[in-house]
């Protein structure tokens, strides 16, 4: 049995927003279908064709049938008296002109309908050229924008979904509305609607043949790439509004629940990215960039002490050399870098506790493929800061296995270069993962220790404190000032080979990183290190790190110094 709307009161109109060529009259079809609802086919068309003067080939008559006050149709047919319980009224995002009331929004239930115009462009030029005007994309993000400031952010559906699981995403846009789901909505007789605008001739065609929602095609049309700057204009603006789109249980590829950051702060941060700062979701590099291309990238670890850079000259020292190595071209100078790291700290108002990886890619590519002689647009410079204390349990200590995994020799790819193809230590750390330990010992060719997957590495024997050649390793700079205050402290060190048993019986053990910093270690393959509490010597050289990144680094200016 129909329902009506209670008497004395107009129907409660729902607005459906969209760009066009989205579903959008077959989705007016399916409200139509319902018994309590009443439809309206873009009643504001003829106020945007009287305001913008904007041609189409029904025109003169569209003017000539429809009422060109937008106003008066604001108040008297959307928001009019009604003999059904909601009225659906069907709106081109672009119809939303800034002469109408401001009922249009605050009043009635809204939500948006969108499409991939990867998917609307094909189809889009039988009646009119496309321009981003009249596609409409970016006023939908307006559209979405005020009603959230009105504080009824709408919901958000998106065509490629209705075809794909029309029950399932019609049931969600209804409790999302307000409104119960009814099982009619899914079908339709052939043919045109009375309600149908004038303009249906040129624009309905197809789904006066449909019965229902069709399934999308398995592959898309073949792409008109006139259309393709427009395609990269409208694209940013969808994909805005995808994030709000409600996700449904049979939906393909749902994405993964945001997992809980180690700090997290860090879910709003700007990242340099090329020559600009972008916020954390938006920092990306081109599929044509050759660290996604072959890891063929440089990188280092710094941190922020106290309002200062610890030891940035010499890691953009070995930054440089390593680039040398690796042939780069079109290397930023030392300055512009300086400065980018400065911008994105002060940006993001990191003077303390932050850790910043800085990546030097060789730069995209004119095409795919291994050569650099295809990279021909300059390097790429990536300056992630992120709020980040110690990563290691430096107040107790961490537990380490042997991995088999060797640490590649000079003879395959020399560890000197401080490059981003990392896979030789990922596969130790994988194996230090599954043996619920913090890290994982690599050993080089001869048996002898290296380093850690992620860390240099230190012991000490009856007070002489010991660590590997970097033969294999990098020879990181933590381990160089470790090294120094070794010596300052009046502790006989030694650099040489070390094996494995060595370190199993060694008195104390620690390891060195910018991103740990001095990391004590507890247990090695099972065998408590000392007696498996921190040591004397470690926490003196804790100490004296402490002190020491207190007092030296570059300073990052402030803004009244800027």
């Amino acid at each position: 049995m129909a329902s009506s709307a209670p008497e004395g009161e107009g129907p409660v109109v729902i607005h459906a927003w969209s760009a066009p060529r989205s579903l959008s009259t077959s989705l007016m079809y399916s409200f139509a279908q319902r018994d309590d609802m009443e439809v309206l086919d873009e009643p504001l068309y003829a106020n945007f064709l009287r305001v913008t003067g904007v041609d189409r080939p029904y025109r003169e008559d569209l003017l000539s049938k429809m009422d060109p006050d937008g106003n008066k149709v604001v108040k008297e047919v959307i928001f009019g008296p009604g003999e059904k319980t909601y009225r659906y009224c069907k709106h081109i995002s672009k119809q939303r002109l800034p002469n109408l009331s401001s009922d249009l929004m605050k009043k009635g239930k809204h939500f948006i309908l969108i499409r991939n115009p990867l998917n609307i462009l094909p189809s889009f030029d039988k009646v009119v050229p496309p321009s981003f005007m009249e596609l409409g994309i970016g006023e939908l993000v307006s559209i979405y924008s005020e009603l959230s400031e009105l504080g009824k952010p709408p919901p958000v559906i998106d065509a490629d979904d209705l075809q794909r699981e029309p029950e399932a995403v019609l049931r969600g846009l209804c409790e999302d509305l307000g409104i119960p789901f009814q099982p009619q909505m899914l079908k339709w007789e052939a043919g045109p609607r009375e309600f149908d605008g004038i303009w249906a001739p040129w624009w309905y065609r197809s789904v006066h043949k449909s019965t229902g929602f069709s399934k999308s095609r398995q592959y898309p049309l073949t792409f008109p790439f006139s259309f393709y700057d427009l395609l990269e204009q409208s694209l940013p603006f969808y994909n805005m509004l995808k994030r709000q789109v409600r996700r449904t249980i049979g939906s393909q590829q749902i994405p993964l629940p945001d997992p809980p950051l180690p700090v997290p702060a860090n879910k709003k941060i700007l990242v340099w990215v090329g020559d600009e700062l972008l916020p954390r979701d938006s920092a990306k590099v081109s599929v044509f960039d050759s660290v996604v291309q072959g890891g063929d990238a440089v990188w280092e670890g710094l941190r922020i002490y106290d309002g200062k850079v610890f030891k940035l000259d010499e890691h953009l020292d070995r930054l440089f050399d390593s680039a040398k190595a690796m042939a780069f071209r079109n290397v930023p100078t030392r300055d512009w870098i300086k400065d980018a790291i400065f911008k994105t700290l002060i940006a993001n108002g990191m003077f303390d506790n932050a850790h910043l990886r800085l990546t030097l890619t060789r730069g995209k590519k004119v095409t795919s493929g291994m050569s650099p002689a295809f990279n021909l647009y300059g390097c790429a410079l990536i300056v992630l800061a992120e709020w980040k204390p110690p990563v290691y349990d430096n107040s107790h200590g961490i537990k380490l296995i042997t991995a088999t995994t060797r640490r590649n020799s000079p003879n395959s790819i020399d560890s000197k270069i401080h490059h981003n193809n990392l896979i030789n230590n990922i596969l130790a750390k994988i194996e230090g993962n599954l043996a619920q330990a913090e890290d994982a010992i690599m050993l080089d060719k001869d048996g002898f220790v290296s380093e850690t997957n992620a860390t240099n590495i230190f012991m000490v024997k009856k007070g002489t404190v010991l660590t590997p050649h970097a033969d294999y390793c990098l020879p990181g700079i933590t381990r160089a000032t470790v090294m120094d205050l070794v010596v300052k402290e009046n502790f006989v060190l030694h650099e040489r080979r070390i094996s494995l048993s060595e370190f199993h019986a060694a008195d104390e053990v620690w390891t060195t990183g910018t991103m740990g910093e001095i990391t004590p270690v507890v247990m090695i393959d099972g065998r408590e290190i000392g007696d498996g509490k921190i040591g004397a010597v470690t926490r003196q050289i804790q100490n004296s790190y402490k002190v020491l990144t207190a007092g030296q680094g570059v300073p990052i200016p402030r803004n009244a110094d800027v």
